[in-house]
């Protein structure tokens, strides 16, 4: 059987036939039963489920991420407060050392250990 059927000029709504129309109907040779549309439903809610999980775990994935940045701030926070103290201790002793008291003071002679 043809997908294309002629028709033949006697319609059946009793129209006339006019200029330039097409006398061939187009007719679907097969069609989806519903347990078909059920299969074919089932398998789009699985693609988008899917697509849900894709986002979701990129998300988490960025989570994990997010929180190692964190730690390592911390501990180069705990290191700049470090480096921080030890810069004031080392120019503190820059500072007594120059300063006019200790420019004043003077060598002693001898000095000596008792053992």
């Amino acid at each position: 059987m043809s997908h294309y059927q002629s028709l033949s000029i006697n319609r059946p709504d009793n129209r006339a036939w006019r200029r330039n129309q097409n006398t061939v109907k187009f007719q679907f040779g097969s069609r989806l039963g519903p347990i078909s549309h059920t299969v074919i439903i089932a398998i789009m809610l699985c693609i988008l489920g899917l697509l849900y999980l894709t986002q979701i775990t990129k998300t988490s994935a960025y989570g994990y991420q997010i929180n190692d940045l964190k730690v390592k701030e911390e501990e180069l926070l705990s290191q700049k407060r470090d480096l921080q103290v030890e810069n004031a201790r080392l120019q503190a002793l820059e500072r007594v050392k120059q300063s006019d008291v200790a420019k004043a003071l003077t060598t002693p002679a001898s000095t000596e250990h008792i053992q």
